[in-house]
């Protein structure tokens, strides 16, 4: 009779958890729900038909012991099998993400990536940053917003404070700005994806949101309007780091303010059993730590 080889993804979360003894832990490092995580142990256990952990510690049983032994080095001798890294064998991930982050955030680490993978071609797809569903187009994809998305999988890849910002030229010919009152009868420019009602709330400015001053659906674009001198953008600290970096933009306050909304990796059921997936996920969180 036939011996049946439990599925790949059940093996990496067996081996998985009875290294980190965490079923939260193997779950995040396999980029699946902790749920996912118990039902692949319970779904290799009906196949192999052993208990292999003791569930009051996780510690291994009998059983579990010897097959983590054989798992371990038929996952081995599959990582030595030779990668076929030229031409069409390579494999191909498709990202899409807002142009703000891949432009400030994700393309100046992505050479860590392609060293450490050569394998993966990374194919890039700009999101648009009001976008809900998974794209047509793409394996994952970055989200900016509160997280509570249940049409996905996702975990959260990098918060962020929000704080004005504006050029130099700018400060020089409206400041001083001393206090948050300073703002009031200023240009201050306006995204649907970063309102003022965040920043005022946080510093006791019973304002409303403006209703005039330009607008824009892309927060890059704002920052370079804001560098042209165009007024006050909210800026997120983290991905306007270029404009403050080279002195393009300059805070008007010390007083940041935490975003209620963070940057998470999402994406669709099964998607997480592909390796590459994992491999980026994984990889792009350490980054973003």
């Amino acid at each position: 009779m036939q011996t049946r080889i439990p599925p790949i993804q059940c093996l990496l979360t067996f081996e998985a958890l009875a290294r980190l003894r965490s079923v939260t832990l193997a779950a995040e490092e396999l980029c699946v729900t902790p749920s996912a995580a118990s039902h692949r142990i319970r779904q290799l256990e009906q196949s192999i038909g052993a208990k292999l952990f003791s569930r009051s510690d996780f510690s291994l049983t009998a059983a579990g012991n010897d097959y983590l032994t054989h798992v371990r080095e038929g996952l081995s001798l599959l990582q030595k099998f030779p990668v076929n890294t030229s031409g069409s064998g390579k494999c191909k991930l498709r990202l899409a993400a807002p142009p703000t982050f891949l432009r400030t955030v994700l393309i100046p680490r992505l050479h860590q990536f392609i060293e450490a993978y050569p394998e993966i071609d990374l194919i890039l797809h700009l999101a648009n940053p009001m976008q809900d569903a998974l794209p047509k187009d793409g394996d994952i994809m970055i989200r900016y917003g509160s997280g509570a998305y249940g049409d996905v999988e996702h975990v959260c890849l990098m918060t962020d404070d929000v704080t004005p910002m504006a050029s130099p030229a700018y400060l020089r010919e409206h400041g001083p700005f001393d206090t948050p009152q300073d703002l009031l009868g200023q240009s201050l420019l306006r995204s649907p994806l970063e309102p003022w009602l965040t920043w005022f709330a946080g510093n006791d400015l019973d304002w409303p949101e403006p209703l005039e001053g330009s607008h824009f659906n892309d927060l890059g674009l704002m920052c370079d309007a804001a560098t042209a001198g165009l007024g006050i953008t909210l800026g997120r600290v983290k991905l306007a780091a270029p404009w403050l970096a080279n002195g393009t933009l300059m805070r008007l306050y010390s007083n940041d303010v935490a975003s209620p909304n963070a940057y998470y990796l999402c994406w669709g059921t099964d998607v997480m059993q592909r390796w590459e997936c994992v491999a980026f996920s994984n990889w792009l969180r350490k980054s973003l730590a």
